[in-house]
């Protein structure tokens, strides 16, 4: 078989790649080594009949906000796509003491909440800045930055910016987000409220970046909100299928790929699935750089040192999640968070920087941060009338545990069914301290370990569903790796697409537009097509 693009995986940046280019005229293979499509994105019932819980991922933010959205956003509604989402409070966090800090999706009425008049003027006016600079700033987050883009868009940022702003600016990259939160605010407010967000981008509290991250993400909450799919997220891949198969997309579950296949320093096809499968222009591939140059190019393909930096590729924390399926909606000592559909069990960085470190240190910690999510206050079609479900996510949970940081619970054996329970037993008592009415409500619980995750999906490497750390020195310029960092690998005609590809993880599929754009930008294809013909006459 022989067409013009293969994308390797379906997840985000794959459904993204092949519709947009299937859009531009191209002939499209997309290859996915599971029987489904989707990868992190599913909805199923997973606890009783009637209630429908989003496996992974959920929140939709970043495709609303972003360009591909822009792009197919159009399409994919058409074909019944529908999205839900919140006006007014947006999410909160609630501490240990009962503390709880509530964001709306109006900046003013957020920072009203505040108890210094400073605090409130400075969140303002950080919100502010970074609407200023938004051109360049999204320039960076969706461009190739090892071109002219990076010039281009930084260029922009020194102009609006000037020399203080500038070095401002490059002063919160590195910094982490605990520091930021000292340095700027007095009370603890705009710490206890944004920094368990940084567990949704791979880092934690004392990681570089976080001083940068924290504006980023506020600003997207309160501009995007939250929005989920209406009927669970398995809505979203349908959609994405139907606009697929109408553009002549050739869709091919069940075939992992075995090997991307080199003639004359090109990529030209992959053997998936017991079949070749030849490629006249582009192999796109949404895989780690684990498996990229480790394990489907040939040796010899890469330069020792990018094949030794691929080896050296850090994944980060493990993750679990936990549904549960409950009798009504939880009672909540705060009723202000009956109605906000992310809610972070966290003091801030204080609870959540020690449950990082327990987890990077192999510990299971004594008290995690626990993401609460209530879709069902969005969407009540996912629950039985009169009925609720949580959606829990844990970011700080080790692949494999050495110790338990409580001193109660067994690790010998791994995740055992029996340590899943026990540690989701630790997770449902944090949050009855907040709703006592919890146990009485809960129905049915089920438990998604790290290692179920690996398992799940061969691109969540140690139960990292980030594609890979994101810190500092393996983000931005430096992702995946300082010698391999542009989404055109070293192999011509092979592209490199993913979360382990900048700008990292999350549903905006970004990196799967940036490349499509790329390959189908006028003057391109032509030079591809060539370069393809020229190799495969020589076969």
């Amino acid at each position: 078989m022989r067409t013009d693009a293969i994308v390797i995986g379906s997840g985000v940046n794959g459904l993204v790649a092949a519709a947009e280019l299937a859009g531009a005229g191209w002939s499209v293979t997309l290859v996915e080594g599971n029987d489904r499509l989707g990868g992190f994105i599913r909805s199923e019932e997973r606890t009783l009949p009637g209630y429908i819980h989003d496996t992974y991922s959920s929140w939709h933010p970043l495709f609303v906000a972003g360009k591909a959205y822009a792009a197919l956003g159009d399409e994919l509604h058409r074909r019944g796509l529908e999205f839900r989402n919140a006006d007014g409070p947006v999410t909160a966090s609630v501490a240990d003491d009962g503390r709880v800090v509530v964001a709306d999706r109006d900046p003013e009425q957020t920072a009203a909440g505040f108890a210094h008049p400073g605090d409130r003027a400075r969140y303002l006016a950080a919100l502010r800045d970074l609407q200023d600079q938004a051109g360049p700033v999204n320039g960076l987050m969706a461009a190739e930055l090892r071109s002219s883009a990076l010039l281009r868009h930084g260029a922009g940022l020194v102009r609006g910016l000037r020399r203080a702003g500038t070095e401002r600016w490059l002063r919160d990259m590195v910094s982490s987000g605990r520091s930021w939160c000292r340095r700027e605010f007095t009370g603890a407010e705009v710490d206890h409220l944004w920094i368990p967000w940084l567990l949704h981008a791979g880092l934690a509290p004392d990681h570089a970046s976080g001083g940068f991250m924290l504006p980023v993400m506020a600003a997207t909450t309160h501009g995007a909100g939250l929005p989920v799919v209406v009927g669970g997220a398995a809505r979203f891949v349908e959609a994405f299928r139907s606009l697929l198969v109408e553009r002549g997309v050739e869709i091919r579950t069940g075939a992992p790929v075995d090997r991307i296949l080199v003639q004359a320093g090109r990529a030209v096809g992959v053997a998936a699935g017991g079949e070749t499968i030849w490629a006249n222009r582009a192999v796109l591939a949404s895989v780690t750089p684990t498996a990229l140059y480790g394990e489907l190019l040939p040796p010899g393909a890469v330069s020792h040192k990018i094949a030794r930096q691929a080896r050296q590729f850090r994944y980060g924390r493990g993750e679990m999640q936990i549904h549960v399926a409950l009798s009504a909606p939880l009672g909540w000592r705060d009723d202000r968070l009956s109605k906000i559909p992310l809610t972070h069990l966290s003091d801030g960085s204080g609870s959540t920087g020690i449950a990082c470190a327990q987890a990077e240190a192999g510990l299971l910690p004594e008290r995690p941060t626990v993401v609460v999510g209530q879709q069902y206050v969005l969407d009540g079609s996912r629950v039985p009338d009169g009925r609720a479900a949580l959606w829990l996510q844990l970011h700080e949970t080790p692949f494999a545990p050495v110790g338990d940081a409580a001193g109660r619970l067994t690790v010998t054996d791994g995740w055992t069914p029996a340590l899943a329970k026990g540690y989701a037993d630790r997770v449902l008592d944090r949050i009855g301290q907040h709703a006592p009415d919890l146990t009485a409500k809960v129905l049915a619980v089920d438990v998604i370990t790290p290692a179920d995750l690996a398992a799940a999906n061969p691109n969540a490497v140690a139960g990292d569903p980030y594609g890979g750390s994101a810190e500092l020195d393996q983000n931005f310029l430096w992702r995946p790796m300082p010698n391999a960092a542009s989404h055109q690998t070293p192999v011509a005609g092979l592209w490199h697409i993913g979360a382990s590809t900048h700008p990292g993880a999350g549903l905006g599929g970004a990196s799967g537009h940036l490349v499509a754009q790329i390959l189908t930008r006028p003057g391109r294809v032509r030079a591809g097509t060539n370069a393809v013909a020229s190799v495969l006459r020589r076969r």
